[in-house]
């Protein structure tokens, strides 16, 4: 009886362990937010988030005033970019005005990793990516004492077939890096009529090969 009560309690502890990390699970909102948490590791007198979409500019984020700024034509993305729709960060320091429109440069702003959104960005210098339309396989993230779990997506074909990944990335929180990486596999994979490995083209192309008529007689010779 006593090492059943004991089984039955270990059962209780694993179970609400898995319930607790399924609980603390989040989701990411989307790329405009995680952006806003960025906390700059270098001394700026003031400097703006922009989002521009279509040519259009909007400032997301200022942190003290910025008199003047050239829109740029051209930045970064963390998602997956719609058409004409990147951002960019405009900041003085020392009376001189400096633009970030890549993602090294975005890295090196946010220097050390402050939050799990900074994290997220960290990751997609590496090529990952926060997937808005798959928050549940690769836009969400979790975290312990040491850790920072994010689950991403990334691109990892652009050719036949067009495919997105999701992986598991460990970040740890002191020294701000991506200690493992684990592959959970393809969540998306699309071919379309010009891939000619695509199985479905190939299915249909290959025919079978004529059988001979059975009523068809060789003629011999006479």
């Amino acid at each position: 009886m006593v090492k059943l009560t004991k089984q039955f309690s270990l059962f209780v502890f694993l179970f609400l362990g898995v319930l607790s990390y399924a609980q603390e699970k989040k989701q990411f909102s989307n790329v405009s937010s995680i952006l806003q948490y960025i906390t700059p590791n270098i001394k700026t007198d003031s400097w703006i988030l922009v989002h521009q979409s279509y040519g259009k500019d909007n400032v997301i984020k200022k942190s003290g005033t910025l008199k003047d700024y050239i829109p740029q034509s051209s930045g970064f993305n963390i998602g997956i970019a719609q058409e004409d729709e990147f951002y960019y960060i405009v900041y003085s320091s020392g009376g001189k005005t400096e633009n970030i429109t890549n993602l090294d440069g975005l890295r090196n702003f946010i220097g050390k990793i402050d939050n799990i959104n900074e994290a997220a960005i960290l990751a997609s210098t590496d090529g990952y990516i926060v997937d808005e339309e798959f928050r549940d396989l690769a836009g969400n993230y979790y975290d312990d004492k040491s850790n920072y779990y994010l689950e991403l997506g990334k691109l990892t074909s652009k050719e036949c077939p067009y495919q997105k990944k999701h992986f598991t990335l460990t970040i740890n929180k002191s020294m701000g890096t991506i200690t493992d990486v684990k592959d959970n596999g393809a969540y998306i994979e699309l071919y379309n009529k010009k891939c000619t490995n695509n199985p479905r083209l190939l299915k249909l192309e290959k025919k079978e090969e004529p059988k001979d008529d059975p009523k068809r007689k060789s003629t011999k010779r006479r």
